[in-house]
């Protein structure tokens, strides 16, 4: 099937060329890294983790998004999924994909990949990451494989697929909990030292992905015969909003915690998040960009009438995305450690060199995604003919 992606229109090209260009300014950013070190980032001794963990830690809440389309289709027998659900699980992989290059920048030194498979252990949490992420990708490819081919050929997939498809419903959920205790098992950071970490993690995945998710299918329907259905989009609608409202709870809870309490150790960091701290303050107009965006996504999206209309539904999705982009990419990752556990703030900002490497990664996931979903959407207008 991997010809359907070697034919198409001139967007389809144009589209793919550009993605092939980014790739390789992001390529060119790496070997900068490479023989420079991550010293060209703005990651320091305080701020070990920067843009890029972040952009992992975003991308695993995209992928484990999948189960939003995979479990009401499959467990819930809501056949109007039935049509997305091969979207939803394409992009997982695609989101994968994106997780394990931004793991790689971050280390920098290529070969340290090898010490978490030479030297594993089952108190490691990234040892169970790299496990858990990994076995996700697998089986949403081969899933969506065995689906495609099995459409394509006019027959029901095999039996044995169906197994797949239920271990990969629990299997969603671990992949974002697990990210979760990477942070929520670090006592020296108040701010990720939470017991709703993992809970934060999903509501966010589960708002922010179908978000992309319903953007994607409208530009299928726009540039393919393929439509992925008003029904399909207006449920997704549903469970996006449902979603946002509790991942705007979950976020109140832990201001309510952390001021309520009188801690010092949990107000430091959301204080300099949206207010500066000892005069420092970068991320200040980030966050309450975020929250702004927040604030829009919640109308637009709990109001009926908005929620049913496409057009003011794409800007309701593009705000989520916004938001939680920020809040979880960005945010979350540099406010725990800062300040650091000295109570001195040292500030992080990614460099040129780090944003270009994230354009290359962004543009190769992208690539992937739209050589998965050329075969896909081929497949489903050749059947539909």
């Amino acid at each position: 099937m991997l010809d359907k992606a070697l034919k198409g229109s001139e967007v389809y090209w144009y589209w793919i060329g550009l993605l092939l260009l980014l790739m390789g300014v992001g390529f060119g950013c790496y070997l900068l890294q490479w023989f420079e070190g991550l010293r060209i980032t703005g990651m320091s001794r305080d701020v070990s983790w920067g843009f890029y963990i972040g952009q992992l830690t975003y991308f695993v809440g995209v992928a484990a998004s999948g189960v939003m389309v995979v479990l009401p289709c499959y467990l819930h027998d809501y056949k109007a999924f039935g049509r997305i659900t091969i979207l939803g699980e394409f992009l997982a992989v695609a989101a994968i994909i994106i997780c394990g290059l931004f793991v790689i920048v971050d280390l920098g030194n290529l070969p340290r990949m090898m010490n978490i498979m030479i030297y594993p252990h089952p108190r490691s949490i990234l040892f169970w990451d790299m496990i858990v992420l990994n076995t996700y990708m697998l089986l949403n490819l081969v899933i969506g494989w065995n689906v495609v081919a099995a459409e394509r050929k006019g027959i029901h997939y095999q039996k044995w697929v169906k197994v797949l498809i239920y271990i990969s419903i629990p299997w969603a959920f671990s992949i974002h909990t697990v990210t979760a205790f990477l942070y929520a098992g670090i006592p020296g950071r108040h701010y990720w030292l939470t017991a709703i970490m993992a809970a934060r993690f999903l509501s966010s995945a589960f708002c922010a992905g179908p978000a992309l998710l319903v953007l994607l299918c409208l530009i299928v329907r726009k540039f393919t015969k393929f439509d992925p259905g008003k029904e399909q989009i207006r449920t997704l609608g549903i469970i996006i909003a449902y979603a946002m409202i509790i991942n705007v709870f979950f976020f109140l809870l832990e201001i309510f915690t952390a001021f309520y309490s009188g801690i010092p150790g949990h107000q430091h960091s959301i204080i300099y998040l949206f207010f500066g701290l000892e005069g420092h303050g970068k991320l200040v107009p980030w966050m309450w960009t975020a929250a702004v965006f927040a604030c829009i996504a919640l109308i637009l999206l709990i109001v009926p009438a908005t929620r049913r209309r496409e057009d003011t539904l794409v800007v309701a999705c593009i705000a989520v995305i916004i938001s939680t982009w920020i809040d979880k990419g960005f945010g979350l990752i540099i406010g725990g450690f800062i300040p650091n556990p000295f109570e001195r703030v040292f500030e992080y900002y990614p460099t040129l060199p780090e944003i270009g490497i994230s354009i290359g990664i962004w543009a190769t996931g992208f690539f992937v995604l739209t050589v998965l979903y050329k075969i896909a959407i081929s497949v489903k207008e050749e059947v539909a003919a």
